[in-house]
């Protein structure tokens, strides 16, 4: 028997419910605050998130599903949607045509981790980015707009924080003091930092393992004017509007971000980040397109129903269609037929099964109503309805059915 891959999961009603809800809720907010959708591949070519999301990043390193073609080309199962956005922007030459776009996506990515609670190598994911705009205006936006869709979906006991990561000036300076520090604790490193020590020591303190370790004790970074000036803007754009906190050990777990970066966590497990993002500057650019400036973020949907906890949606009321006789099957199929071009909810259509085996599938269904149609019934152009729940009958003539059914659900 065929068994589920390891890491992945099949998600049945009412559970996916919570999914629907909250991609509804999410295009709600996106559409008030004009962002318009964007469907991505779910394939790209593996050179693009090399380029994009960081050579020394476990993503690239360890998590991506990549493979060669029948063409010999190197192509990866998406693990992150920023790339594949900025991918898009330049392609369809919006930096030349429309360079301010405010785009969002809604999709499954696929990242080989370890499974564990809230994390599945398949994970629906909701982003937003804003490219083409530079002020700190942009930025606290976008954070409003994560914390409207979070707030609106219900997920209450959540904190933020935020944190500037400096610019090409002024990073240098801080990368060096990192190393610095960090090189007097290389021993006690574990091996994935002692790689990332040289090549991007802000890695070590997103690590897992290193980064809680150093909290309190690295140094701290030292904005240039520029940078401060923007970070402050963007402090004083939230306040009275969120709560959040400065925190300087996030740094992000990608290579693209820079100046403000932040997180939007829940509980105290190490899984706690529910969404986060941050401003990518030099990612056009470095990517082959003009400079551009940018920023966005990216939310785990399976993080955000965990922070709110699974909301069992209250079924909608339905009816069930039972055909006592073969020579009712056509009719009571087009009874069916009609009932839902009415808008109501029916079900039915087991008509090979005897009635008793057509009424336990209607208990099963949750129907409120069965409508039962028989020879008698249907010499009379009628249908006996019956309340499943306290049992009382009576019947209605075809003429009004629809009416009539209506009025109850």
């Amino acid at each position: 028997m065929a068994k589920l891959v390891r890491g992945f999961r099949d998600i049945f009603e009412p559970q996916s419910k919570n999914f629907t809800e909250l991609e509804n809720c999410a295009r709600g907010v996106f559409s008030l605050y004009g962002f318009g959708e964007l469907r991505l591949p779910t394939v790209e070519l593996k050179e693009l998130f090399i380029k994009s999301t960081g050579e020394t990043t476990d993503i690239v390193q360890k998590e991506m599903y990549a493979f060669e073609d029948a063409g010999h080309r190197q192509l990866a199962i998406r693990p992150e949607g920023t790339p594949g956005v900025v991918r898009a922007y330049l392609e369809n030459n919006f930096t030349q045509n429309a360079p301010v776009q405010k785009l969002y996506y809604i999709g499954n990515m696929f990242r080989a981790e370890r499974p564990q609670a809230g994390r599945y190598r398949e994970f629906e994911q909701i982003g937003a980015e804003y490219l083409g705009n530079s002020a700190p205006a942009a930025d606290a936006e976008v954070i409003l707009m994560l914390k409207d869709i979070v707030s609106k979906f219900g997920a209450k006991n959540y904190k933020v924080k935020i944190n500037s990561l400096g610019c090409d000036k002024c990073r240098p300076l801080y990368r060096q003091a990192l190393i610095d520090f960090l090189s007097k604790e290389k021993d006690t490193l574990c091996e994935n930092c002692q790689t990332r020590l040289e090549k991007n020591p802000l890695r070590v303190l997103d690590c897992k393992i290193d980064g809680a370790r150093f909290a309190g004790r690295v140094p701290t970074m030292c904005l240039c004017p520029e940078c401060q000036a923007h970070f402050d803007e963007v402090q004083t754009l939230l306040k009275g509007k969120i709560n959040f906190e400065v925190d300087p050990m996030l740094v992000r777990g990608l290579d693209y971000y820079s100046r403000t970066v932040f997180e939007f966590q829940a509980g105290d497990a190490s899984q706690n980040a529910i969404a986060a993002g941050g401003r990518y500057d030099t990612l056009v650019k470095n990517m082959g397109g003009p400079a551009t400036p940018a920023i966005g973020w990216a939310m785990g949907a399976e993080r955000v129903i965990m922070a709110r906890g699974e909301v069992a949606a209250e079924k909608p009321k339905s009816v069930y269609f039972v055909s006592m006789d073969k020579t009712c099957n056509e009719t009571a199929f087009n009874l069916m037929q009609a009932l839902r071009e009415a808008g109501v909810r029916t079900e039915g259509g087991l008509f090979d099964k005897n009635i008793k085996g057509q009424m336990k599938q209607a208990d099963r269904c949750g129907a409120s109503y069965a409508l039962i149609l028989g020879t008698d019934e249907l010499a009379a152009r009628e249908v006996t309805l019956k309340d499943l729940q306290s049992g009382e009958q009576k019947r209605i003539s075809f003429d009004v059915l629809t009416d009539e059914v209506k009025k109850l659900l």
